[in-house]
């Protein structure tokens, strides 16, 4: 009986991964330069998925960005774009997620690592752009994504409230506010109302 149950649940994996559809590298550029301003998206460094799903260099660019394509088993659609100051602490995070790591985990290994200097930090402000939208509203033959919403993060490590005279939480839509003060992740969020869809 065991042998039956384990023998269907990795036939259900196999299947789940089949039916996931990685659209082809162009296109994926398309959809993660996206989350970048306009006038950086062309030298971009990009990171996509191959068809066994795993994290790859799609294109080398020489820009300050790097952008990471939408992860086709998650559902809806989210591109991100980054400071290349930011890549190892990206890096590392994604490192310790395909060790099998907690969320938990993951946090408590990189602030013990940044806070010894083993983890390299931006020693300046450094951006994160996301943007995301729904499935339906993205054009997989062209990647073109239509009523997606940006959120604008911030990396200044170990800032706190007193240091940049942020709150730590928002009170009013959109306006800034700091997240995780005084630890290495510390970061301001900023997240523009929603657009209204079409």
């Amino acid at each position: 009986m065991k042998v039956l149950m384990t023998l269907s649940l990795f036939l259900l994996s196999f299947v789940s991964l089949a039916q996931v559809k990685v659209l082809p590298a162009e296109v994926q550029i398309k959809t993660a330069v996206l989350a970048a301003p306009e006038d950086q998206r062309e030298n971009a460094t990009v990171y996509g998925y191959d068809d066994s799903g795993n994290l790859v260099p799609l294109r080398k660019g020489n820009g300050n960005l790097i952008c990471i394509a939408d992860d086709p088993t998650q559902k809806g659609v989210n591109v991100a774009c980054y400071s290349t100051k930011l890549e190892p602490f990206m890096a590392r995070g994604r490192q310790l997620v395909a060790e099998g790591k907690s969320e938990m985990e993951k946090r408590e290994i990189r602030q013990r690592e940044a806070d010894s200097g083993e983890l390299q930090m931006p020693d300046a402000p450094s951006m994160l752009y996301i943007y995301s939208g729904n499935e339906e509203d993205c054009d997989q033959n062209t990647g073109e994504l239509k009523n997606g919403n940006f959120r604008y993060v911030i990396y200044i490590p170990y800032a706190t409230a007193e240091s940049t005279g942020l709150p730590t939480k928002p009170f009013a839509p959109g306006m800034p506010w700091l997240m995780d003060p005084g630890t290495h992740r510390a970061h301001i969020m900023v997240t523009p109302p929603k657009q209204q869809q079409e």
